[in-house]
């Protein structure tokens, strides 16, 4: 930093001549005379002041206020009587005038970058009566830059990329930094880039900041990533020039430039002569430095003796070349194989031809291991035929299997009975001959599927295979009516009329169809029959006059018969009703439905109508007994509850001299009330039981409950809002002779003894005269 301040340049009044301009504010003016009217004089003008514009360092590091200019008026006569007056951008805060000499000070260090210059306003003004003598004018203070902003890089770090390979000179990326101080002033802002880390891979252009590549060929299987550091500086790189970094990561993008290559010129692998057709037996992968698409591999096979039995996919995850069956192995036909395997790649740049060839070759040799193998059927299934009805104990037909292996085991033969579960077949343990248990029924069953078991006795390895038999169809099944057929005929009916068209079949299967012939099994008077010659044939009347009163119904046999070898026939009978039909044949009456028909009601409607008699019986028996089960409900449904009742009754009670029949009986023990407290106009829904204790002789506690009770009713909130008779269900303690109440005297039954209230004393005296005296003239 500058510690001492270049002298300002400040302007003081400068004489102006100008007859272009207009006057100014502030500016007087002296005219000439003039010698001739026509004549123009030109006229001299005394500008006040003109402002140029001042000049500060910015970041002053100086002791005090900085000082700026100093402004003065030709107006002033340095007696006293003229004022400054600053405004504008900072005046009174950044900037301060002397009111009396007009000097500019700042007072604090000002930074460029933050304002480079500040807009204010000067006047000059008389003290005494503050009247303008200069107009207020304009004048700039500009910041002069100074070189204290460094370098700054856009971003810390750069992430960029280049193919590997590339020539020299190859663009990389461009980095940028900016410089706060002034680009116009000086060389503070005037960058030069420079390389500090990074040779002799890269390099960078000074003036734009553009990296580059420095070497050929760099290849990235050798170094993939590079960290480079750029740097800035100010002050066109000259010494004591501010600077700058930032640092680039460049990474080499890989080219197909390493061709796929074999870690070893040949391979053995094994598999079990049992692999099955497509697994696996073996992986074989070549290495590629490449990455990405650049590795990815093609495996083939370009010959050798098990070219035909093996096949090699690619694995395109794992770039492997997998060996897998083509065909079923045998060991003891075949036991090695030879195999010449080729891997390419599939993406290929032309531009790298000259570093192939891009392929490579191994040998791959395979072993079939041998496995004991279960015994082989000579078919994959059976297909036989047998005719129904043949013998238990025909023959069928033979299943063979061997052992596979060179041993070549015995092997026996089986049924899986869970596939023959009626034991229909049978099948000889050596030979493999399957025979009948029992006859067959094609009628029941066309095809049977069993499974035959092959094991070898050694190893007791099995192998299964499927047995077809269809069962061969036999004429043995007669042909019989296709339905039931329900015939009438008319009273009325004339000779010659059709009555019926019947039709057969047969459960047979013929191999040329059926054909059957109907006829009747004898002469019939009645009715007739005509084979129409298509499996269906015609009933027709011989006479007419038919009456049902004579006979109901006539049973007609028609025999029927097939043309099958050989020749089965059967006889079905078909009956024949006699109806009563109108004139134009419609059935009016048959047999013993008649009585029903002509009083318009069926079957079924009789059975509606009783059914509705019935369950109209049953609502008025249910109804009965509901009203018998109905009782007459009292007058007071508990003797408990006598709110809003008055009763009246006769009995005096039995207490001494007791006229009043006032109820003892409705004070209770207080204990079971305080537990089951309840609205007093609500029936309680139980009734507790209580037993009655003696009263003592002057009743304290009976009368300090009753008033208890009183109070607590009275100050009840739940209490009914009407008049009520609260029961207090407490007698008292201490009476021998328990209640005296008369109110439950009624629930007793059947007569008393009275003989204790002798043994009360003499108190109870009178009442025991009384009804000991009534008991002993009752008995008599």
């Amino acid at each position: 930093m500058i510690t001492h301040h270049l002298p300002l340049l400040f302007v003081l009044p400068i004489l102006c001549l100008s007859s272009a301009l207009p006057p100014s504010p502030g500016i007087s003016r002296n005219l000439l005379s003039t010698s001739d009217e026509n004549t123009r004089i030109l006229h001299r003008t005394k500008r006040g002041w003109m402002w140029n514009s001042f000049f500060l360092l910015e970041e002053w590091t100086g002791t005090g206020k900085q000082y700026v200019g100093k402004l003065h008026s030709d107006m002033d006569k340095e007696d006293g009587t003229v004022k400054y007056v600053l405004s504008g951008d900072g005046a009174g805060t950044i900037f301060e005038i002397d009111e009396n000499s007009g000097d500019i000070h700042a007072t604090r260090r000002l930074d460029r970058e933050e304002k480079s210059s500040y807009t204010l306003s000067a006047k000059a003004v008389n003290k005494t009566s503050g009247q303008d003598l200069e107009k207020a004018s304009e004048f700039i203070i500009k910041i002069h830059d100074i070189n204290d902003n460094e370098p700054k890089f856009s971003k810390d770090t750069y992430l960029a990329s280049v193919p590997e390979m590339s020539n020299v000179g190859a663009f990389v990326i461009q980095v940028t930094a900016t410089d706060a101080d002034d680009e116009a002033y000086g060389n503070s802002a005037k960058l030069v880039y420079s390389i500090l880390q990074g040779q002799p891979y890269f390099s960078v252009e000074p003036e734009t900041g553009v990296i580059r590549t420095a070497l050929p060929n760099m290849i990235r299987e050798n170094k993939e990533h590079y960290q480079v550091v750029i740097q800035a500086k100010d002050m066109a790189g000259q010494m004591g020039g501010l600077s700058g970094t930032t640092t680039v990561n460049i990474t080499l993008l890989d080219v197909n430039n390493s061709p796929p290559r074999f870690p070893h010129s040949s391979y053995h692998l094994s598999t079990f002569e049992s692999a099955e057709i497509g697994s696996s037996i073996g992986r074989i992968k070549a290495n590629d430095a490449d990455v990405g698409e650049n590795a990815d591999m093609w495996y083939t096979i370009l010959d050798g003796d098990g070219q035909d039995a093996f096949s090699i996919v690619t694995d395109v995850t794992t770039q492997e070349g997998v060996i897998t069956v083509k065909k079923p192995l045998d060991y003891e036909s075949k036991r090695t194989y030879m195999l010449r395997v080729e891997v390419t790649n599939t993406h290929l740049d032309k531009r790298f031809d000259y570093l192939g060839p891009f392929r490579d070759s191994a040998t791959v040799r395979i072993t079939v291991t041998d496995v004991d193998e279960p015994p082989a059927f000579n078919r994959n299934h059976y297909i036989f035929e047998v005719d129904e009805d043949t013998p238990a104990g025909s023959p069928i037909g033979t299943v063979t299997a061997r052992d596979p292996d060179a041993a070549n085991h015995l092997v026996r033969y089986t049924i899986d009975r869970h596939t023959d579960l009626e034991r229909l077949f049978n099948i000889d343990a050596i030979n493999g001959t399957i025979t009948t248990l029992q006859g067959l029924d094609r009628e029941v069953s066309k095809w049977h599927n069993v499974s035959i078991l092959a094991t070898e006795i050694s190893t007791s390895l099995q192998t299964r295979v499927p047995v077809y038999i269809k069962v061969r169809d036999v004429n043995d099944n007669a042909p019989e009516f296709a339905m039931f057929y329900e015939t009438i005929v008319c009273e009325n009916v004339k000779a010659g009329q059709l009555i019926q068209t019947i039709s057969a079949v047969d459960t047979d299967e013929p191999l040329v169809g059926h054909k059957f012939v109907f006829s009747l099994s004898t002469v019939n008077p009645n009715f007739t029959i005509f084979d129409n010659e298509d499996n269906t044939a015609r009933i027709v009347t011989r006479r007419g006059g038919f009456n049902r009163r004579e006979m109901s119904a006539y049973l007609l046999p028609v025999v029927i018969s097939d043309n099958d070898y050989p020749i089965q026939s059967s006889t079905s009978t078909l009956t024949v009703r006699v109806c009563s039909c109108d004139s134009r044949g419609n059935v009016r009456s048959c047999s013993t439905d008649a009585q029903f028909l002509s009083a318009g009601l069926s079957t079924g409607a009789l059975v509606a109508i009783l059914l509705c008699i019935m369950i109209l019986l049953m609502i008025v028996v249910l109804f009965a007994a509901l009203r018998r089960q109905r009782k007459k409900e009292p007058l007071i449904i508990s003797k408990e509850d006598v709110r809003d009742n008055v009763v009246s009754y006769n009995d005096e009670g039995g207490g001494e001299e007791d006229t009043q029949a006032f109820d003892i009986g409705t004070l209770r023990n207080p204990e079971v009330i305080d537990t089951n407290k309840m609205r007093r106009d609500i029936i309680p829904e139980m009734l507790f039981p209580f037993r009655r204790m003696s009263p003592i002789k002057d009743n304290t506690d009976v009368r300090d409950f009753i008033n208890g009770r009183l109070q607590e009713n009275d100050s009840d909130p739940t209490a009914p809002p009407y008049d009520s008779l609260a029961t207090y269900a407490y007698e008292g303690s201490g009476s021998l002779a328990e209640s005296l109440s008369s109110l439950e005297s009624a629930a007793t039954e059947g007569d008393q003894e009275f003989d204790y209230l002798s043994h009360w004393g003499p108190q109870f005296k009178k009442l025991a005269d009384m009804y000991i005296g009534k008991d002993t003239e009752r008995e008599t």
